[in-house]
């Protein structure tokens, strides 16, 4: 499951670690007005095979710069979508930027079980 997404200045690293399921690493910036028209057919992908495989997927933003509101939107989306198909998620951000802080805190309404952690790293 090795695999890279690049859409402009965003760059999304897929790491296979097996029985752990894939760990997702996003780097630079995320700022396209419709995200949803590039992530959607990635993370379609991914998810399908988390619930094939029965593992959790691990979201790393800790080197994202900057993602805009219509991200935010379509982490939502996601989050909700992995939620139907029983799929865990662990986001990780970097605790120590102020803007990560908020927008990450913020999206704990939706880890009301074990299917959603998000963790300052």
């Amino acid at each position: 499951m090795e695999r890279k997404l690049r859409a402009g200045s965003l760059v999304i690293d897929v790491e296979d670690r097996g029985a752990d399921g894939p760990r997702v690493v996003w780097q630079g910036k995320s700022s396209d007005r419709h995200p949803e028209t590039v992530l959607e057919p990635f993370f379609a992908t991914l998810v399908e095979e988390c619930a094939a495989r029965g593992v959790s997927m691990e979201m790393r933003f800790e080197r994202l710069h900057h993602f805009n509101s219509s991200t935010i939107g379509y982490l939502i989306k996601l989050i909700q979508d992995m939620r139907a198909r029983t799929v865990p998620l662990v986001i990780y951000f970097d605790h120590a930027l102020l803007w990560q802080k908020l927008s990450f805190e913020a999206l704990r309404v939706f880890s009301k079980d074990k299917l959603l952690q998000i963790r300052g790293a």
